[in-house]
């Protein structure tokens, strides 16, 4: 516990999830140094009243906020930030070809990347983003640019440069030149990530193979070596929609999961987004490495072509944590897939088509609930990245975020003769937009909004 400066404290009403099935709602006063939760007292206690007593300065929430763990988002293509809304009327491969590879082009100006990336970071941070997970583009300047952009912004990241050079996978005006060139290039964006945040410890650097129809066997086997030896953790994408599940059936005579495990792709902390397509066979792989599925729920509705089996997944005992997709997710606020999530696994258990027999229409205990879903949202997500956050307990770092109730214009309510501490947790967790968070903190330090009043 360092020990540099008195703690500084906040009180109010606390939502979260420990785990997949509980919520603990209770009044607390939360006590940090430096960043590091040093202890968490039920409001009013003695322990309470003497650790404001001894601090050097006192926050309290107001009757109608609440606090919440700040929200991780494991999947977020930053270069497509201006593209968000717009261009998902083709399947994804030709989408790629179409919108996004030109657009992500842009980004060898540094000065556009500059922009584009400092409006994408306190845009997530008003939305509760305290943790993301960034692909950039290939451009080694522009993914430092967005590396300083979120240390700027006080956002903890990681963040990696994009590495593809398959010449059918990628357009020949953006792709690396070839694979010992795109190995080079991902070995360079790691140091200069690593010297961005020196000082920090906010911002880290992942290696970033597109996926696999983008990259060549000698780029992937090369960046899995090169995740290796830097010890830095690796993001790709895997099995999203049936053309891309299939496509590792017929190069490789194997699953996306399976041929990532041979290059060396498939390991602790490993992201792997999407992943709708997982047999329970890929599940078993992807749990036994460690690696973690990015849920990214309302893109899944334009590309994924299914509905990803969260609760099957989880049973499984398959790593989970949830992601925007931004640009193809059209809603930048993980809130709003928290909702999406819940949604989408109904929409799984029961069926879509009237024509079919209820019995053969859906996928039974395929449901899962609000709490589940905010907890693969923070508390999972934290655990399945490797990251000291997602829940305000002592021993990690506060991140938090303050939501008001019955804000003017919003439609999140409090009915005192009605609602019970789960509602309200329901109601917050799934109606919460971004102009209904006041405050938002990385370690310990206000980075967006204002301070509550005490």
């Amino acid at each position: 516990m360092s020990r540099t400066s008195p703690n500084r404290t906040i009180e109010g009403q606390l939502y979260q999830t420990p785990d997949p099935t509980t919520l603990d709602a209770r009044r607390v006063v939360v006590a940090h140094n430096n960043g590091e939760i040093v202890a968490v007292e039920s409001a009013g206690s003695a322990a309470a009243v003497a650790l404001i007593d001894a601090g050097s300065g006192h926050v309290e929430l107001g009757a109608n906020q609440v606090m919440l763990p700040g929200l991780l988002d494991l999947h977020i293509h930053a270069p497509q930030w201006y593209q968000l809304g717009t261009a998902l009327d083709l399947p994804v491969e030709e989408w790629l070809f179409e919108y996004t590879f030109p657009l992500e082009s842009r980004f060898g100006d540094a000065h556009f990347a500059r922009t584009v990336y400092t409006d994408l970071v306190a845009t997530l941070l008003a939305h509760g983003t305290t943790t993301a997970v960034y692909f950039a583009s290939t451009h080694s300047q522009a993914t430092t640019v967005l590396a300083q952009a979120c240390v700027d912004a006080r956002q903890r990241a990681f963040v990696g440069r994009v590495a593809m050079d398959h010449p059918e996978g990628t357009p020949d005006w953006y792709r690396d030149v070839d694979a010992r060139t795109g190995v080079a290039a991902s070995a360079r964006s790691i140091e200069e990530i690593r010297a961005v945040d020196a000082g920090h410890g906010l911002v880290a650097p992942i290696v970033t193979p597109r996926f696999l129809p983008a990259c060549s066997d000698a780029l992937l086997s090369g960046l899995g070596q090169l995740a290796a030896d830097s010890a830095v953790r690796i993001q790709t994408h895997c099995s999203e929609s049936d053309w891309h599940h299939g496509y590792a059936q017929e190069r490789f005579a194997m699953s996306d999961a399976e041929a990532l495990d041979h290059f060396g792709l498939l390991s602790d902390h490993t992201v792997l987004a999407h992943s709708n397509h997982l047999s329970a066979s890929d599940m078993a792989l992807v749990r036994s490495r460690g690696s973690v599925v990015a849920h990214c729920p309302f893109s899944n509705a334009y590309f994924a072509n299914a509905v990803f089996p969260l609760r099957r997944a989880l049973d499984a005992g398959v790593r989970v944590g949830m992601g925007t997709d931004v640009g193809a997710g059209i809603q930048p606020g993980i809130l709003q897939q928290v909702n999406e999530a819940v949604t989408l696994s109904r929409v799984l258990q029961d069926g879509v088509d009237a024509r079919r027999p209820a019995g053969e229409r859906g996928d039974p205990g395929a449901a899962i609930d609000t709490v589940t879903a905010f907890w693969v949202a923070t508390t999972g997500a934290a655990e399945a990245l490797g990251v000291p956050v997602g829940l305000i307990e002592v021993g990690r770092r506060f991140d938090a975020i303050v939501v008001d109730l019955d804000r003017p214009g919003g439609v999140i309510r409090r009915f005192d003769d009605l609602d019970t501490d789960a509602r309200l947790f329901e109601k917050t967790a799934r109606l919460t937009t971004s102009a209904d968070i006041t405050s938002v903190y990385v370690d310990g330090e206000l980075v967006s909004g204002l301070n509550p009043v005490s």
